[in-house]
């Protein structure tokens, strides 16, 4: 008959310790991974803040908050009438979702403009999104999404 010595079973003692402690440890990340902060617009990046101003300037803020996931922070802002605008950690806009009014001109590349101006004259931009590849997912009015990529060559089209 094997009887354990003192040594392996302080070596079993540790083993468990450590399954426990990494155990903590994920869930301790999982719980932190995703923190919304409310914060307001003042707090935000001076460019976001600077956007709000130039773009948003009617609207009211209905709440604003800081996302932190394990490598990243984000903000966004929505307004009293439904719209939201997202911005990166520095404060550039990635997502502009105005369903309940349009997205302001003056922030659509003009290749994006021009094209929806000529295969959709009638349509309205309601959203547009910074793609992970540097490109531009566009939401119309008429229900169509238009991609496109960095160059603004369209990419695809959901009907």
């Amino acid at each position: 008959d094997y009887e354990p010595s003192l040594r392996d079973t302080a070596i079993e003692i540790m083993k468990k310790m450590t399954f426990l402690c990494l155990c903590m440890f994920v869930l301790n990340m999982t719980a932190w991974a995703s923190n919304d902060k409310p914060v307001r617009i003042e707090e935000m990046p001076g460019q976001a803040q600077k956007f709000i101003k130039d773009y948003f300037s009617t609207h009211s803020v209905a709440m604003a908050k800081m996302e932190t996931d394990f490598f990243s922070k984000s903000y966004d802002v929505i307004f009293t009438n439904g719209d939201k605008v997202e911005f990166d950690k520095q404060g550039r806009w990635t997502n502009i979702d105005c369903e309940h009014s349009v997205v302001p001109v003056a922030v659509i590349p003009q290749a994006i403009k021009d094209y929806v101006q000529k295969q959709y004259p009638n349509a309205k931009i309601l959203k547009i999104e910074l793609t992970d590849r540097k490109g531009y997912d566009v939401g119309l009015s008429n229900d169509v999404d238009v991609e496109f990529d960095k160059k603004f060559n369209v990419i695809d089209i959901d009907f």
